[in-house]
């Protein structure tokens, strides 16, 4: 019997058919609707008549526009939600989906009945008190004194919405204990790669004197743990091992020179050239080693879909489960330890190919937006049917 097709209203502060937004994620999560939730409306983003305010900030440099732009939509939210409502009432929708911008909800009243789904890797507050937030500085002057007002509205949103879907358990539990949600309106559902399924990976050998590959993905090379990466390397060497390490889109100055690094500041995916090199550098990798103090890393649910055991620190919701698709180390492990960690995992070449596979198994099962979308489609039209009656 066909499913249900639902009529879904998108809302988020960009629009999800520019790829480029929160790595991607914005747009995948929208596309996994379309295919198996419903026909889906992306709202506009402007700020009606605070249009002007919101285009003032998009013209700052990267690093001021994106705090302040939120916490401006967050603080002019009574003005925003009339243009959101209206465009809500030009149709009858089953559901308003928001991604990303929890402020986008904020103050908003529904024209009609209709289920409201909320979804990101983060809250503001719970990012902030984290190892996470706490490893970087503040940007805006001022910024901590309307945390208190910040924790308010996220509260309301999250209390607001009838359904919270989250991607890891960290977001999951921490957002329970911190708003004292209902806990049957909070779903833990992972998100995916934002690549294109890869073909099933060829087994790698690992083994004395063979070439082992190391594998560091990420714009921001302090941000993604480039110098523990670096360093993890060197003591490798030093331990006998012939390890490389490959770092694609970055172009650090600590590594130039160096004869066991390759570094491709940039490989645009769009282009089959570099899409297909790109692939090949996940295709020979044994690990990838990434440890970034992120709130989820899509990185490492591309390495699962290349069969490439991760290498992280336990911080945030990564999805790395110890033992399945590799290891998450603790928080403050230095290279001495990642380069352990290796080096017991390569002293046993059939437990390396079991993890390969259980690796990539992984992202089949779990770490796919089609997994994601059958889910969620699953859940919204459940929940819209209870609406119903």
């Amino acid at each position: 019997m066909p499913q249900q097709r639902l009529k879904i209203a998108y809302l988020s502060d960009f629009s999800p058919l520019d790829r480029n937004f929160y790595s991607g994620g914005n747009a995948r999560i929208h596309d996994a609707l379309v295919r198996h939730a419903g026909d889906v409306t992306i709202l506009p983003q402007t700020w009606g008549l605070a249009d002007p305010v919101r285009r003032a900030i998009l013209a700052l440099p990267d690093r001021f526009s994106l705090r302040l732009r939120w916490r401006a939509q967050l603080a002019l939210a009574p003005v925003i939600a009339c243009s959101i409502a209206a465009a809500l009432r030009r149709d009858r929708y089953d559901v308003l989906f928001g991604a990303y911008a929890f402020q986008t909800l904020h103050h908003l009243r529904r024209p009609y009945p209709l289920t409201v789904a909320y979804t990101s890797d983060a809250t503001p507050t719970v990012y902030r008190r984290s190892e996470i937030g706490q490893a970087f500085s503040e940007v805006l002057p001022g910024g901590r004194r309307l945390d208190g007002w910040v924790e308010r509205a996220e509260a309301l949103v999250l209390r607001g919405s009838d359904m919270l879907l989250w991607p890891s358990a960290w977001l999951r539990d921490a957002t329970l204990q911190r708003y004292d949600l209902d806990p049957d309106k909070v779903h833990l559902v992972p998100w995916g790669a934002n690549i294109a399924p890869p073909p099933v990976p060829q087994p790698r050998s690992v083994g004395p004197g063979a070439p082992l590959h190391l594998l560091l993905v990420g714009r921001n090379w302090q941000a993604k743990g480039g110098p523990v990466a670096l360093a993890t390397l060197h003591r490798l060497r030093e331990a006998g091992l012939d390890a490389r390490l490959t770092v694609i889109g970055s172009s650090p100055s600590e590594a130039q020179g160096d004869p066991h690094v390759t570094i491709h500041p940039q490989l645009d995916k769009s282009v089959p050239a570099e899409a297909a090199l790109f692939q090949q550098l996940y295709a020979r990798s044994h690990f990838v080693v990434q440890p970034s103090y992120e709130s989820y890393g899509f990185a490492f649910c591309e390495a699962s879909a290349h069969g490439v055991p991760s290498l992280c620190l336990r911080v945030g919701g990564v999805p790395v489960r110890d033992g399945v698709n590799g290891f998450a180390l603790p928080p403050g492990s230095g290279a001495e330890a990642f380069a352990a960690r290796i080096q017991a995992t390569v002293a046993d070449p059939a437990g390396y190919a079991a993890l390969c596979r259980s690796t990539r198994a992984e992202y089949d099962q779990h770490l796919n937006w089609d997994a994601w979308g059958a889910r969620v489609g699953d859940l919204l039209r459940d929940a819209v049917a209870r609406r119903s009656g």
